[in-house]
């Protein structure tokens, strides 16, 4: 099992659940000491270091992936991130990281480990939004997250046949380390909760805890009729629009 973005978050719990549950899974990340964090005491938890944008990165961590394990049985594509900007300040290279790290990765992550994805094989993509509103300030994000959900449908159909199933988590406003990376102050980020929570119908912002329990779920064999499935956990927030 291969679990990118694996240093914090949706990606450390999710990987901590499948330890737990007896899976052995490869967490993938930019920082080693996070990575080290998430495998903790799990034996079952290998790290690989690496920045899944970086073009020769898809290659070199199915390579890793097959070494440790023989096959790929599960494939999270979780690592992202956001870089908010109104039109008119988004600036090109910070869209092409978006674009690199959000969407590429993914695509050329799944394209290398396809081969050693055999029937039973469950890519799971981890997306957000909805396409049907718009998000003031997160055009590149929101974009590559509705373009992922489009990923899932189509790779579900295209994969179909082989018994390899393909679904998008989405969450909502989970609490995750992303904003702080994105350069927001503890001060912003609180606001930002305040105004969340109150658009939420739950009322509340998710634990990435949550979020894992659905991400093991949908790939275990009980699930295995679901495919080209978005699987919306958000606290009622999209239905609320």
């Amino acid at each position: 099992m291969l679990i990118t973005g694996g240093g914090s978050g949706i990606g450390r719990a999710a990987a901590q659940q499948f330890a737990a549950e007896g899976a052995e899974v490869l967490i993938v990340g930019r920082t080693g000491e996070r990575l080290a964090q998430t495998a903790g005491e799990h034996p079952r938890i290998r790290t690989f270091v690496a920045d899944v944008a970086e073009p020769h990165a898809p290659a070199e961590i199915v390579a890793a992936a097959v070494e440790a394990f023989g096959r790929i049985d599960v494939l999270v594509n979780n690592a992202a991130i956001t870089r908010p900007a109104p039109l008119g300040a988004i600036e090109r290279k910070v869209a092409e990281e978006q674009l690199a790290t959000n969407l590429l990765a993914p695509v050329f992550l799944t394209q290398h480990a396809l081969p050693h994805l055999g029937a039973g094989g469950t890519i799971v993509n981890i997306t957000s939004n909805p396409p049907h509103y718009g998000w003031p300030d997160n055009s590149i994000y929101g974009s590559t997250k509705v373009a992922l959900d489009f990923l899932t449908h189509t790779w579900a159909v295209e994969l179909a046949q082989r018994g390899i199933r393909v679904l998008s988590v989405a969450p909502g406003i989970t609490a995750t380390p992303v904003l702080s990376r994105a350069g927001f102050s503890d001060e912003q980020i609180a606001a930002a909760g305040k105004e969340l929570r109150a658009r939420i119908p739950l009322g509340r912002i998710a634990q990435p805890e949550e979020i894992a329990w659905w991400i093991v779920n949908v790939t275990r064999p009980g699930a295995g009729y679901l495919t080209g499935t978005i699987i919306r956990v958000d606290g009622g927030l999209s239905a609320a629009g």
